[in-house]
């Protein structure tokens, strides 16, 4: 059974950092790559990072590139989103998200990619004075 847990999400102010963890099920890391997506208040949910199972191939939307770092430790199970240089627009829910091995990139295209069916509670990011 796949289960997503997140956690780490806080009040920054901008220009500060954060670092979300996804905890997920025994093996499910070696099986599954896991997305980060997020969701603000009247906005469309959007995918922003990914690290695919199959070859550790890392993949961000232009809105976190250079900012965000997505990585992994699957001697703990987790799966973590280094968030630095946050700006106000980055203030959403964070949910992670368990998908097939080699499909990595429709995240960044889709905010229901097929197959993405595992999904955490989310964490909250406010990113504020």
């Amino acid at each position: 059974q796949v289960q997503l847990v997140e956690s780490g999400g806080s009040l920054v102010q901008p220009g500060g950092s954060l670092r979300l963890s996804c905890l997920a099920s025994e093996n499910v890391l070696e099986h599954y790559s896991i997305a980060w997506f997020r969701q603000a208040p009247g906005k469309e949910r959007e995918g922003i990072s990914c690290i695919s199972s199959h070859d550790g191939s890392t993949y961000y939307a232009d809105s976190v590139k250079g900012r965000f770092t997505i990585s992994r430790d699957n001697a703990k199970n987790t799966v973590y989103l280094q968030m630095d240089t946050l700006k106000s627009e980055d203030a959403a829910v964070y949910f992670c998200v368990a998908g097939p091995p080699r499909r990595c990139r429709m995240v960044l295209t889709s905010s229901t990619p097929p197959g993405y069916d595992y999904w955490g509670q989310g964490t909250q990011v406010t990113v504020s004075l």
